[in-house]
């Protein structure tokens, strides 16, 4: 699945000239679907504060009028493709996750998929983990919202890697804000400095980041096989603690 694939549930090629029996409801998804994917290219292109409506209707091949019918103005449309794009990461996230073993193997999915998903669509990058920042209050609280989300699914998942693996440590939420804050800083330093077709160079920092720091070296090698594990306190979860005692 692409990011233009999911902005609409119709092609968003243009619309054939001239007469033509598609519905309303076609016409206006594909309408809105050209918009969202021209917006996610405008800011990719020239940034958020620089792009204007016109830039992303002369991208998007609609009227000024089609795009006010849609939106109420650029901030709306923005944060109507940033929320496709939360949806497209997370969606093809969570179906790695599933399809993979145990906790290790599941971050690991999660991982490559979000790494390959961002490299696919360098608009969708873009606008997902850089130019959010420069859209505005909304799109900034939004952008939080997302991270506790993530944080919270990292948790949960933890949790349920506790259920398996007895051993495993106890850890305080912060870990799992700072986990998330460190991998998206890390991916989004990529984006920005123009390094997209390189992400992949990340997987296996961000596995070691996520779960590989918390295992030794003979449970990294055993976790799929014979139930024998012993972990470690990691250098991450020490300072979380440091930090809340203060």
């Amino acid at each position: 699945m692409s990011y233009t694939t999911l902005i609409t549930t119709v092609a968003t090629e243009k619309l054939p000239r001239g007469p033509h029996r598609l519905a309303r409801e076609e016409v206006l998804a594909s309408q809105r679907g050209r918009i969202l994917e021209g917006m996610a290219e405008a800011v990719a292109a020239k940034g958020y504060a620089a792009t204007t409506v016109a830039h992303v209707v002369a991208r998007a091949g609609v009227s000024r009028q089609t795009f006010y019918a849609q939106f109420a103005d650029k901030e709306d449309c923005f944060l109507a493709a940033y929320e496709v794009a939360v949806d497209l990461i997370t969606g093809l996230v969570e179906q790695a996750e599933e399809g993979a073993g145990d906790w290790l193997a599941r971050v690991r999915a999660g991982v490559h998929a979000y790494l390959e998903t961002l490299a696919a669509e360098p608009a969708f990058a873009r606008t997902y983990l850089v130019e959010v920042n420069a859209a505005g209050p909304r799109a900034l609280d939004r952008r939080a919202e997302v991270m506790d989300r993530f944080a919270s699914r990292h948790r949960e998942s933890y949790a349920r890697a506790r259920e398996e693996l007895a051993e495993l440590p106890p850890l305080p939420d912060a870990v799992f804000d700072g986990l998330m804050g460190a991998s998206v800083e890390l991916v989004a330093r990529h984006v920005r400095d123009g390094r997209i077709g390189e992400l992949e160079e990340l997987e296996p920092v961000l596995d070691d980041l996520l779960a590989r720091d918390f295992l030794t070296r003979e449970s990294r090698s055993t976790i799929s096989g014979e139930r024998s594990f012993r972990f470690k306190h990691v250098l991450i979860r020490d300072v979380a603690y440091a930090g809340l005692a203060k």
